[in-house]
């Protein structure tokens, strides 16, 4: 397995400079934290290939004390058959889902996602899972990454694409389209297939 442990200093490092520049004391403090960004947009930069100034401003956003991010997903079966969406942005494949928005609580934002992106309506019935993005075989990202895997019932609704999504489809275990990595991954949607398949295993985390 490739060594990512750049990405988690890089990210450390990143946090760092948000979390200082946003408590700083004075202009001093203030231009030592952004050289510590730079230094990570610089890692970044060596580590994917992208331009530094990029990087910089995809850490721009950010503001505060630093936290992980919120990623939820959603699985939802039809006929032991799991509901996938088709990502525009690469034309690969995903379950449905994104990051959570600021006010909502986590059933709230998982169901507006599978109905924003699918077409479908559901309930969020338990969830299954809690993983850090960075202990999975994701590609490397900017952000520190918490993602939150939802069983969802399946309520209502017609398949329909969006702005995001170019497609809808239920896939079985075995016939799973090209997924979208940096979204999920195919150990992933097997662990969704397990918890469906057995509604008594405990959720899993990291």
């Amino acid at each position: 397995m490739e060594d990512f442990r750049w990405l988690h200093w890089a990210q450390q490092l990143q946090a760092v400079a948000q979390t200082g520049d946003a408590y700083a004391k004075n202009e001093f403090d203030r231009q030592r934290y952004d050289l510590v960004r730079d230094i990570a947009a610089a890692m970044m930069a060596a580590g994917t290939g992208a331009e530094p100034q990029a990087i910089i401003e995809l850490f721009a956003p950010g503001g505060g004390y630093a936290t992980p991010r919120i990623d939820v997903r959603a699985a939802v079966f039809r006929d032991d058959r799991i509901l996938m969406v088709q990502e525009r942005s690469d034309g690969l494949w995903t379950l449905p889902g994104g990051y959570a928005d600021v006010g909502d609580c986590p059933s709230v934002a998982i169901e507006r996602e599978v109905h924003e992106e699918s077409g479908f309506t559901v309930r969020a019935s338990r969830m299954v899972a809690l993983f850090d993005r960075n202990r999975h075989p994701h590609p490397p990202f900017g952000y520190h990454i918490w993602k939150v895997f939802f069983l969802c019932e399946l309520l209502g609704g017609e398949p329909r694409a969006s702005v995001e999504t170019s497609d809808v489809g239920f896939f079985s275990e075995s016939e799973l389209p090209p997924l979208s990595k940096g979204r999920i991954s195919v150990r992933q949607v097997q662990h969704m297939f397990e918890h469906h398949r057995n509604p008594q295993l405990p959720a899993s985390f990291d």
